[in-house]
């Protein structure tokens, strides 16, 4: 019998009988809500005047903000070498934040992509904040390469395109810095179809609420004519079958390309055919870091518990625990790999990593990464949604010094001890990092004011489902209790 449970109990002198009980299915909503309430609730936000709250968090963002204009105006007119960079250590802070973006960014697709085409229901209040996170990130990370050539004016060089005014000069199509560019931007141009395809619903929504005026004009052309008919929501539906299936290679492909940046050179610790799984599985760890630190945040300030469950975010705490043991076992294998080869300079670039100058970075990079995760087999952490946020803030420190340990510990002793050095960061490498994340928190504050940060279609389609659900089950229940008493009596 799906749905329930049952029990038999025998009295002396008395027939069995029978008792049910009924396992109600999940619910990815918390209380009984009807759609008309899950419509006003989700486009409050947006209709009403932002709180104090949203005001404090913009203003720090924005400041960030400015303090990145001001930081690459002046990174421009002087050059990089206003960065701590050297001849030993040439990529540092810039290449570093941009591996790091590049990876907050796979959690989005992850979620709207893959769990689509596994119809789990629970990314249903997430994903639309995730492939928010997707597209800001990506835009975050794209501003690095751009910044670190010294003469951002000069970057449409590489990207191979026809006809051109250069001749027989071409990019180097076996360079990885040139797969990086196509594979980037195609995630970002596909990342940002399927964001806006997925808003178009409630965009349409949107529009029959406003009032005559500028934002009724606005959604109006954004919500691209849908009418909600039968064939509309066919056709719509196919179309986001068709886009996840194109953007699930993306979330395993584009940060495999990015390791091998690293992994196509002779650099001790780079030059390893573990980099494309351990970064995927880093990138989709920090990704979910990032989405629970965001969630929990707008769940809080925004009063969005009833559909941001603890369900929910205990969901993507098992997603973080997961990757970030995947993670672990990474790092035990290039220690493994590297004295089991045999191979001086990996050996000795190891033994650096943990009793070097940068060793206190190795041993936050182990704290956060390796030792936090294994928080989350304890429910009682998974279920307090401030310990979760802690974990989701050590869990952004730990990937960040991830990534900092590769780049910067793998260069500055490399193969000859005359040409080693040390990086140290400048005003300027600290500055442009504040200065992105700024980028990133107000581009976010400003998606959840003045578009739908939930998918209120989907939820209203898991609420229905999961009503329909329970009454089904509790049908069910009655009428095999009255089958099997029927049996029990002849």
């Amino acid at each position: 019998m799906s749905g329930s449970a049952v029990t038999a109990k025998v009295a002396p002198g008395h027939s069995p009988k029978v008792e049910t009980q009924v396992l109600p299915p999940p619910q990815w909503v918390d209380d009984d809500v009807t759609l008309s309430q899950i419509t006003d609730d989700i486009a409050r936000p947006l209709e009403g005047r932002p709180g104090k709250g949203w005001w404090i968090c913009f203003a720090f963002a924005f400041a960030a903000l400015l303090n990145l204009g001001g930081m690459v105006t002046w990174l421009i007119a002087k050059g990089i070498g206003i960065w701590g960079l050297n001849n030993s250590v040439g990529w540092a802070f810039d290449i570093t934040n941009f591996v790091f973006w590049i990876g907050i960014g796979h959690a989005g697709t992850l979620i709207s992509a893959i769990l689509l085409l596994f119809r789990q229901q629970w990314r249903t209040s997430i994903n639309r904040s995730a492939e928010a996170m997707t597209i800001f990130a990506v835009m975050c990370a794209g501003l690095f390469p751009a910044i670190h050539m010294g003469r951002p004016w000069d970057a449409f060089f590489i990207f191979p395109y026809v006809p051109n005014q250069r001749g027989p000069l071409w990019v180097n199509f076996r360079s990885p810095l040139v797969w990086d560019v196509v594979a980037i931007s195609t995630y970002f141009t596909i990342s940002l179809v399927f964001w806006f395809l997925g808003m178009v619903p409630d965009l349409a929504t949107l529009r029959d609420r406003a009032n005559a005026g500028l934002k009724k004009t606005i959604f109006r052309i954004l919500s691209l004519g849908w009418n909600g008919s039968f064939r509309t929501w066919a056709r719509y539906e196919m179309v986001s079958l068709i886009l996840a299936g194109l953007a699930t290679p993306l979330v395993l492909s584009v940060h495999s390309i990015v390791s091998m940046d690293f992994a196509t050179s002779l650099v001790p610790g780079w030059h390893t055919t573990i980099f494309p799984p351990y970064f995927v599985a880093g990138a989709i760890y920090s990704g979910f870091g990032m989405v629970l630190t965001l969630l929990i945040i707008t769940r809080q300030t925004m009063h969005l518990e009833r559909y941001i469950t603890m369900r929910h975010l205990d969901k993507m705490a098992k997603v973080t625990m997961l990757t970030g043991m995947i993670v672990s076992y990474a790092y035990a294998t290039e220690f493994f790999s590297a004295w089991y080869t045999g191979n001086l300079y990996e050996r000795y670039h190891f033994i650096n990593r943990a009793t070097g100058p940068y060793a206190w970075c190795f041993y936050l990079m182990v704290l956060c990464n390796v030792i936090t995760p294994q928080l989350l087999w304890l429910k009682k952490i998974r279920t307090s949604v401030a310990l979760l946020f802690v974990v989701s803030i050590l869990v952004n420190i730990g990937m960040w010094f991830e990534r900092f340990v590769i780049i910067v510990v793998g260069l500055h002793r490399a193969f000859l001890p005359s040409g080693w050095g040390m990086f140290y960061p400048t005003v300027f490498d600290v500055g442009i990092l504040i200065g992105s994340f700024g980028l990133f928190f107000t581009c976010f504050l400003l998606f959840i004011r003045f578009l739908p940060m939930i998918a209120m279609w989907e939820i209203k389609g898991v609420s229905e489902q999961s009503a329909h659900q329970a009454k089904t089950a509790k049908t069910d229940d009655r009428e095999d209790f009255r089958d099997r008493e029927v049996a029990v009596n002849v």
